[in-house]
């Protein structure tokens, strides 16, 4: 071999033994950027969520009629605390008759809804689990940058949690979807967000979601929008209000603040005479945790409290005048009138268009007392908690006249559903807040009829029973309770 053939050679066999250990690199470590890492710690907190409702022609003719066409709906949602709570647009679950979420790791659960904003878009749904689930780490909308990395997961066309990457393209856009739909201050980006992205997240290269994904441009491409996490949590705090959701005020106000530093909750005004004050919090104190949960913001606060029995006692550690102090807190003691939010009479509980001053001392849960022996056996038999109505209820179901298969019906009044058991007989038709009016083939105004239709001997010989029940923005509606179950 001539010496320049050798020095060739050689060359290449050198070339390739510094290529070798940066080949081996790229295989164990650079090929996991911060977006993977990113990716790994976030979508186990990101929920597919798909919805079934029936199509609005057939609405009419469904009464009586076990004939329906159903129509099937998809989105995303995001963990907003461990037991169950998830946060999706609202237009993803409007006037659905079945929520159903998928995990991150193929688990699904029939899911319902918790409360809504129509204005802000946004709503709260919940699964029933037995294991905690993973809460999405928060980040803060104080500080964006364009053309700042983010990245979109969600359940992008049905395929669920679907990964797309992009900058963000423009802050502040003001977007009209319709004459009844609009948003302000959104996050533009050119992240691919596709229908059934809606209510997921839009998260920077630390995992945290800065956005909650919320409308695309129809006819552009890689123009989408997301609401900030910052004006998100302020309408979730509201969604999760432990007043509206319990009935239970802590008579507390506080202000978000929110920096590319910290996230801090600070009191801004405390009720006379509230639990807050019999807890001693002041003005300007910052509230750091409650129960152990961190306290970031509002939507931490309402959610540390929320479904906590009266008379629970709980550890509230603040900081004021830059000392770090705990205090013991009471759930349920004081004076129960809180605090109105700003922006309160947007939410709506599920079943409920009340505001807070209207809603009653006692949890909806409570209203129906499982003390009532036909309630209890309500609730043995068919798995359903029941209360009267409100008087604007009755004025909602006596006042109008609804269509059916031999003409137009009227009902009397009804019972409201204020909880339903998982996996009873009447999980699969009612959800909390429907109005049941009827149970096979007689009204259902109150315990004495109850105590007829699911009296010992017509429930030995029934396999089944139809029952009619009016779910809000449709016509009275119907389906069949298999009692064998």
């Amino acid at each position: 071999m001539s010496g320049s053939a050798l020095r060739v050679v050689v060359a290449v066999a050198s070339i390739t033994a510094c290529l070798l250990p940066s080949l081996a690199v790229a295989d164990g470590g650079t090929r996991e950027t911060p977006l993977v890492k990113a990716v790994q710690q976030s979508r186990r907190s990101v929920v597919n969520i798909h919805t079934e409702k029936t199509a609005a022609d057939e609405k009419d003719s469904r009464f009586f009629s076990a004939k329906s066409r159903k129509v099937t709906g998809m989105g995303t949602g995001i963990v907003v605390d461990e037991r169950g709570y998830i946060v999706t647009n609202f237009h993803v679950i409007q006037d659905v008759d079945l929520i159903t979420v998928t995990l991150d790791g193929g688990a699904t659960f029939d899911a319902r809804t918790v409360s809504y904003d129509r204005k802000h878009d946004l709503a709260i749904i919940r699964v029933n689990t037995t294991e905690p689930l993973s809460v999405m780490p928060m980040g803060t909308s104080s500080d964006l940058m364009l053309a700042e990395t983010v990245y979109a997961v969600g359940n992008a066309f049905g395929y669920e949690h679907t990964v797309t990457a992009g900058i963000i393209s423009a802050l502040h856009r003001d977007v009209e979807v319709d004459e009844t739909q609009s948003y302000e201050n959104l996050i533009q980006t050119d992240a691919s967000i596709n229908p059934g992205n809606s209510g997921g997240p839009l998260l920077n290269l630390n995992g945290e979601v800065i956005g909650i994904n919320v409308a695309i441009r129809s006819g552009a491409q890689r123009i989408g929008f997301a609401i900030p996490i910052d004006d998100a949590r302020k309408t979730i705090a509201r969604l999760m209000s432990v007043e509206r959701l319990n009935g239970v005020a802590h008579g507390l106000a506080g202000t978000d603040v929110k920096s590319p530093t910290e996230k801090k909750l600070v009191v801004e005004q405390v009720a006379t005479g509230s639990a807050a004050d019999l807890c001693g919090i002041k003005t300007g104190d910052v509230i750091r945790s409650v129960r152990g949960v961190t306290i970031q913001d509002g939507t931490d606060f309402e959610r540390s409290l929320l479904d906590l029995p009266r008379g629970k006692v709980v550890d509230v550690t603040l900081v004021r005048d830059g000392k770090e102090q705990t205090m013991q807190f009471t759930v349920g003691v004081g004076k129960q009138t809180g605090i109105a939010a700003a922006g309160q009479q947007d939410v709506v509980v599920a079943g409920r268009e009340t505001r807070t001053s209207e809603l009653p001392t006692l949890p909806i849960s409570q209203s129906a007392s499982t003390e009532d022996p036909v309630m209890s056996r309500t609730w043995d038999v068919l798995g359903v908690k029941l209360a009267p109505l409100s008087d604007t209820e009755k004025v909602e179901i006596t006042g109008r006249t609804y269509p059916g298969a031999k003409g137009p019906v009227r009902y009397n009044g009804g019972l409201r559903v204020v909880s339903v058991r998982p996996n009873s007989v009447a999980a699969r038709i009612l959800k909390e807040g429907d109005i049941l009016l009827g149970l096979d083939g007689f009204e259902t105004l109150g315990a004495n009829n109850l105590s007829y239709i699911l009296g010992d001997n017509r429930i030995r010989q029934a396999k089944s029973m139809k029952c009619q029940y009016y779910r809000r923005g449709s016509n009275p509606l119907e389906g069949t309770l298999q009692l064998g179950q």
